[in-house]
């Protein structure tokens, strides 16, 4: 099971409390993590990444074991404690302004 953390507007939009616990067919890249936050929740779809483009929104990071993964490929395989479940990968909104 990959563990997954989102910021509390997606938690709230998609009407859950604390992190997700995702079950992947296949490789483990974050493409495959989103797809199955977007099946499990469809009020989602769209709101990580980009539906036209399939880039990541602006405003989202991703933090793969305490590194930040969001200029990484979405088809990179995630590391062996994200798939493990021993670390959670997550979803952070970021901050800007002065």
């Amino acid at each position: 099971m990959i563990r997954v953390m989102l910021p509390s507007p997606l938690r709230a939009l998609a009407k859950i409390e604390g992190e997700l616990a995702l079950s992947i067919d296949g490789p483990a890249t974050m493409n495959a993590v989103i797809d199955a936050v977007e099946v499990q929740f469809p009020a989602l779809r769209g709101t990580i990444r980009d539906p036209a483009t399939g880039r990541r929104r602006p405003y989202l990071r991703y933090f793969v074991c305490n590194e930040d993964w969001s200029d990484e490929s979405l088809d990179a395989p995630l590391p062996g404690p994200i798939v493990a479940g021993a670390e959670p990968l997550l979803v952070v909104g970021a901050v800007s302004g002065g």
